[in-house]
């Protein structure tokens, strides 16, 4: 591995831009260090749009009465996908919807079998380009068999396919976010953590104000988990683990899952990857587990479910399938988990499970930052064969 290369995240920032393109990191590393300002930013947006989409919401019923409000299915594809994931708990919380996260990769080869004819239906669908083949095609779709069904389109791109083709639904709504936040390398990372918070945003729509503090919140531990987290993953990277299983509850396993895939990416693959839920992983992924593996456990805020995690890290060493366990939870429980982990990295106890997705990542994205450096791979375009690409490439649609 390439490891004389690897310097911290401020010192990637400081590079010459020659050197920084010739190593890759023209992108990733200011993707990833933008990210609370972005938030900031990406709140605002929000806020100046507020009018215009409180007065969609309300058109599709999420204020309704029980019987009245619409079935909310979170489309994206990837890490669009895991936005959803990140935000069902939250919104079916706030809305008093039904909501839950629904990969456009399943939905698209299986409407007909997952939409019920005559309900009411709201698809908030995001993605970073707005452009990829089965998000566009699904949208299409389901605009011409489901004329019901109401579209909000959530993308860091004002030219996406995906706009023109949503606009032509009967009831539709459209958020795009700041050029800043449409990565240009090739892994998601502002792009994954503004969608999250638009998310946040819309969980809040009456409320803003409330946001508003949250949000403040949010920017401040951001901050400080680029520092804490970076320096945790620089260490990790120079270890050289092959592999690593990231679990998580909840808003977290959605988490678990996109910080498996940036490291999954970033590394083309060469670091193997195995995101799970944590009462999930006894049911056979364990068995994938050795003594050199990496293990990262996102703990709930909540008492209870942090129980299952404590738990499962004792069990993990106990049997001694894992080289390290990293947990990743509230600064209160840092005393508590200090016997069942190496290494303990702090979120502030006043964020909840539900808003700390856009902070736990950051050390995901770090994980697959430095293990690509470490690797001697460019973080921007890590793929050497173009195995993957910033955007799907077109295939042929049914």
């Amino acid at each position: 591995m390439a490891s004389t290369q690897m310097t911290t995240l401020a010192g990637f920032l400081e590079l010459s831009v020659e050197e920084q393109e010739a190593r890759g990191l023209r992108f990733t590393p200011q993707e990833i260090a933008q990210q609370p300002d972005t938030w900031e930013a990406t709140a605002r947006l929000f806020r100046e749009n507020q009018g215009r989409i409180c007065e969609f919401l309300d058109s599709v019923g999420v204020r309704s009465g029980v019987e009245a409000k619409p079935v909310v299915l979170l489309v994206g594809a990837g890490t669009s996908d895991y936005i959803g994931r990140s935000l069902s708990l939250l919104l079916r919380r706030t809305w008093g919807c039904e909501v839950s996260a629904c990969a456009s990769t399943e939905l698209l080869p299986n409407l007909e079998d997952m939409i019920v004819p005559g309900r009411k239906y709201l698809w908030v669908s995001f993605s970073r380009s707005g452009d990829s083949p089965e998000g566009v095609a699904v949208i299409e779709q389901a605009v011409r068999l489901y004329p019901e069904i109401a579209h909000l389109v959530v993308t860091c791109h004002a030219e996406a396919a995906m706009i023109s083709v949503a606009k032509k639904a009967d009831r539709s709504c459209v958020l795009v976010l700041d050029d800043a936040v449409n990565d240009r390398s090739l892994a998601m990372t502002s792009s994954f953590t503004n969608m999250v918070v638009v998310g946040q945003c819309l969980a809040h729509a009456w409320s803003f104000d409330e946001y508003e503090r949250v949000m403040e919140r949010l920017a401040r531990a951001g901050r400080e988990m680029l520092v804490s987290a970076g320096k945790e993953a620089e260490r990790l990277a120079s270890k050289g683990y092959g592999r690593i299983c990231l679990v998580g509850t909840g808003a977290l396993a959605g988490v678990a899952k996109e910080s498996a895939l940036k490291v999954l990416e970033m590394t083309a693959g060469q670091v193997k990857t195995i995101p799970e839920t944590v009462l999930g992983l006894r049911h056979g992924p364990m068995a994938a587990l050795d003594s050199g593996t990496l293990f990262v456990c996102f703990v709930s805020q909540d008492g209870r479910r942090a129980r299952y995690a404590g738990d499962l890290l004792r069990e993990i060493g106990a049997k001694g399938v894992a080289a390290e366990r990293i947990a990743v939870g509230p600064a209160s429980m840092r005393e508590e988990f200090r016997g069942c982990c190496e290494s303990y990295l702090a979120v502030p106890d006043e964020i909840g499970d539900g808003y700390r997705p856009v902070v736990d990542v950051i050390f995901g994205q770090l994980l697959g930052l430095f293990n690509s450096v470490a690797h001697g791979l460019k973080p921007d375009a890590p793929s050497p064969g173009g195995v993957i690409s910033r955007v799907v490439q077109e295939f042929r649609i049914y």
